[in-house]
């Protein structure tokens, strides 16, 4: 399955993704702070708590961007996180944010493609990913590459964004979607397009019970999904 809104077609995904992420990257902090108006800090927050139980001490962080979920797992004090992204620029952000919270020691960022991981099977305790699985080109292959190399009993978590589905919710949320939110991607970094593309590729993104289907076709078992902020967003977990 490739989750791709049919304007973005041309170009493979991912060298679509990657020349869009690397085109935002010094303002995509503070994009995410302005257009979420804080609360993506507190979806991660809740994101890493359900790993709490798991105690993992090794976690690979798909889609790592500028590092921010990586660093919200230092709180689970775990020997090592790898984060891998297609962007580097992305990831020289995030590097320096590491190298300025004093975590190089045992975050260590890559560039990597999330469809093709460069590690062996059952590697890691613990998978997150933040905000990436919706620009998978290949989706299915991406989660199965997921499932290889989590060791068994270890949990895959991902939050993702969702589509509302009450009124007036629903209705607020296309409006600032595709109305507001590209204006201000516009204003603040130039790249309206990457804006116009986040609705489209939620739009295009098979959320609730569909994703976790996927899930356990991919292998995952006690699959669950956790909505967030009247369905804006969602957590979703697996065991492999």
């Amino acid at each position: 399955m490739t989750v791709l809104p049919q304007h973005y077609k041309g170009s493979t995904k991912r060298e679509r993704v990657e020349e869009m992420f690397d085109s935002i990257a010094t303002r995509y902090d503070l994009l995410n702070r302005v257009l979420s108006g804080g609360i993506d800090r507190r979806w991660r927050k809740k994101s890493i708590d359900q790993l709490i139980p798991l105690k993992p001490t090794s976690i690979l962080d798909i889609a790592t961007g500028t590092a921010d979920l990586a660093l919200e797992c230092m709180r689970l004090k775990p020997a090592e996180i790898i984060g891998i992204d297609i962007s580097n620029k992305m990831l020289d952000i995030g590097r320096h944010k590491v190298m300025a919270k004093g975590y190089q020691g045992i975050i260590r960022l890559e560039q990597a493609d999330s469809e093709n991981i460069p590690y062996p099977d059952n590697r890691f305790d613990a998978i997150t990913v933040a905000f990436g699985v919706r620009n998978f080109e290949h989706l299915e292959s991406g989660l199965q590459e997921m499932y290889r190399v989590l060791r068994p009993g270890g949990m895959a978590v991902i939050l993702e964004f969702s589509q509302p589905d009450r009124f007036p919710v629903k209705q607020f949320y296309n409006f600032y979607s595709y109305k507001v939110m590209p204006r201000i991607g516009q204003m603040l970094s130039r790249e309206r397009s990457a804006y116009e593309y986040l609705p489209a590729s939620v739009s295009a993104f098979p959320y609730g019970r569909t994703f976790t289907a996927l899930l356990a076709k991919a292998g995952f078992r006690h699959t669950k999904c956790l909505p967030l902020t009247f369905g804006i967003a969602s957590i979703y977990t697996g065991i492999k």
